[in-house]
């Protein structure tokens, strides 16, 4: 299996319960730490950041990215950043299932994008199922926000600071609370 192979299987939402797969997760699960210990475990300027980043998204991130570590993920392949994204320090990515996100997006601390959920039942709890996070343009997502997987934000939206987002938002909007709710739209 190859990461290709792996995003396409991904988005069919079927569970990722197989010995290849969990092989494939295994391997690059053990090459997103390497790179993320050398990535946080020393200082590096904004162009050797970027640089780490690039080897562990797999293509050349936007010049524009800035990200504060220490930045963590679990596979790292199923990242995708637009232009002028902030991600502050203590943000974990696991992006199995996929995590992109649109031109100007600012992330505060301690940010947890959540792709993967869990069979609920004793028999199916082991197995885990991908859906995409997907964040539009000029997304504000406050520090301590927990985004679940299979949640799409919409341009212009904030996530209030602490929330956890279980359904989609629409643009324009700010949600906060625990599950999200609507606040207010934005002017």
């Amino acid at each position: 299996m190859d990461t290709r192979e792996f995003k396409d299987y991904v988005k069919t939402g079927k569970a990722l319960n197989t010995p290849d797969i969990h092989r494939f997760m295994d391997e690059m699960s053990n090459e997103a730490r390497r790179i993320t210990f050398q990535l946080n475990g020393a200082y590096h300027t904004p162009d050797e950041v970027r640089e780490l980043l690039s080897r562990l998204f797999g293509y050349r991130v936007p010049d524009s990215l800035r990200v504060f570590p220490p930045f963590y993920s679990d596979f790292g392949r199923n990242i995708t950043v637009g232009e002028d994204v902030f991600i502050n320090a203590c943000c974990h990515f696991q992006d199995h299932g996929g995590v992109m996100l649109g031109d100007g997006c600012q992330i505060g601390h301690n940010v947890v994008f959540a792709t993967l959920n869990h069979g609920l039942s004793p028999e199916t709890r082991k197995d885990t199922y991908p859906a995409p996070i997907v964040l539009g343009r000029n997304v504000w997502v406050g520090a301590n926000a927990t985004i679940l997987q299979g949640v799409t934000i919409g341009d212009n939206a904030v996530v209030a600071a602490g929330a956890v987002v279980t359904k989609d938002v629409a643009p324009g909007t700010i949600v906060g609370g625990v599950p999200a709710r609507f606040i207010k739209r934005i002017d």
